[in-house]
């Protein structure tokens, strides 16, 4: 191999080697759009997390089991069950770009949308869930990483950067119901006409 042939294979590789491989792309959204959209919005804690195989055996399945603390949107009862492509069986793992990661234990805020008669998925990919994270009185809710996935502005149709910021517990929960009672609102007025 010639050192000019070689030069061109390690600047090939390079530029490469920074383009996302198979990156999930998706829109970007905000808090007041996942509550708009979301069909039940909860904070809760997570109790369980466990990987299985599709019905198929070609792909791992993760489901993530939530206690509710508080319902924000919807009835959804005492748990949720949030269910996600991607997870680990014994040697073999599987990772969806985009997806948020969940463990045991950990409090968060999730927006969900109905999948099927007993799941939920997350609305948004990982743009659907707030890890609440506590210090003495206060209470922060942390976005979750959104990985290497693509954000495109559903406005613009270009490629972006997430904007969402860490805000106080508080903050997000007031944002969510002020979505709500602002969707409750809407059919009240349209009878009213």
């Amino acid at each position: 191999m010639s050192i000019r042939h070689a030069v061109r294979m390690v600047v090939l590789a390079t530029l490469l080697g920074g383009l996302p491989v198979g990156a999930t792309t998706m829109l970007r959204t905000d808090v007041p759009q996942m509550a708009q959209t979301s069909d039940t919005v909860v904070q809760g804690v997570v109790r369980r997390v466990q990987s299985r195989w599709s019905g198929d055996k070609r792909r791992i399945i993760t489901d993530v089991e939530i206690q509710v603390t508080e319902s924000l949107k919807g009835q959804p009862g005492g748990t949720v069950l949030v269910t996600q492509p991607g997870g680990r069986m014994g040697d073999i793992g599987q990772v969806v770009s985009g997806l948020a990661s969940f463990s045991e234990g950990e409090e968060v805020v999730v927006f969900l949308e109905k999948r099927g008669a007993a799941a939920f998925q997350l609305s948004g990919m990982a743009q659907g869930k707030y890890e609440v994270r506590r210090t003495g009185p206060s209470a922060m809710a942390v976005p979750s990483s959104t990985g290497d996935a693509v954000l495109i502005d559903p406005k613009t149709r270009q490629e972006t950067v997430s904007n969402a910021q860490t805000m106080s517990l508080a903050e997000l929960k007031a944002t969510v119901r002020a979505v709500v009672q602002a969707q409750q609102a809407a059919p009240a007025k349209k009878g009213a006409k």
